[in-house]
């Protein structure tokens, strides 16, 4: 079963100078039906103007990956960590027992617009941690490339659930398959183009969960990048 979420159905805010897509419930918006997917809690698309951000806030006991499309991102939190984040790179953090980061983009002339995904752990009161890594577009192109898994596989980064996130550049008409496992489900979530996966079309910021299927074949339509969440 395949159940599509269209982009144009998602919640929005808008902070002043920050515009925010919700894929599920999220601050103040609520919708019963969407309060995530299996572990898979928050996807928002988040479009940040020159020179504005998020000032410091507070997380914990929480999963977060962000994910870079267009632009740079300056995180800063209370563990230490300062670094740039751009296309291709994923930043994770563990949220655990308590964080407090903020997130800027100090460009005067592009906007940031980038994926925060928040994903349950499998645990509380975690030690916090922090994880940022580059996968070139040569490594995703016409594969499906783990970028994060639980036990970080193959160079990916560290999460604390039983979680595997897939990263995929397609060409127009390539293809990629995807065998699910018995018992697990999976989210597919389109970033740039239009994809087609058993008979159903998506395109930017559309996502899907997929429960009782054992087989996923993904075709671009245009050229496309997409994320798969494999979870229990």
């Amino acid at each position: 079963m395949i159940t599509i979420r269209k982009a144009e159905a998602r919640g929005y805010a808008n902070y002043g100078g920050i515009e925010s897509y919700h894929t599920f419930s999220f601050a103040n918006y609520y919708h019963p039906e969407y309060m995530g997917f299996r572990k898979l809690r928050v996807i928002n698309e988040d479009i940040i103007q020159a020179g504005k951000g998020f000032g410091n806030h507070p997380h914990r006991d929480m999963e977060i990956i962000s994910y870079v499309i267009k632009g740079c991102l300056e995180h800063k939190d209370n563990m230490g960590n300062n670094s740039l984040i751009r296309p291709g790179e994923v930043q994770k953090m563990s949220a655990g027992s308590g964080i407090v980061h903020s997130e800027y983009n100090h460009s005067k002339t592009e906007c940031t617009h980038f994926l925060q995904i928040w994903i349950l752990p499998d645990k509380k009161s975690l030690p916090p941690s922090y994880e940022q890594k580059m996968y070139s577009e040569e490594e995703k192109r016409g594969r499906l490339r783990i970028i994060a898994s639980q036990n970080g596989r193959e160079g990916s980064v560290k999460i604390n659930q039983d979680v595997d996130l897939f990263a995929s550049l397609l060409d127009v008409g390539q293809q990629v398959e995807y065998q699910i496992k018995p018992n697990r489900y999976a989210w597919v979530q389109v970033v740039k183009g239009a994809i087609a996966f058993n008979e159903q079309v998506l395109s930017a910021g559309d996502g899907a969960a997929v429960s009782h299927e054992n087989r996923l074949v993904f075709e671009a339509k245009k050229d496309a990048e997409f994320l798969l969440f494999d979870l229990a």
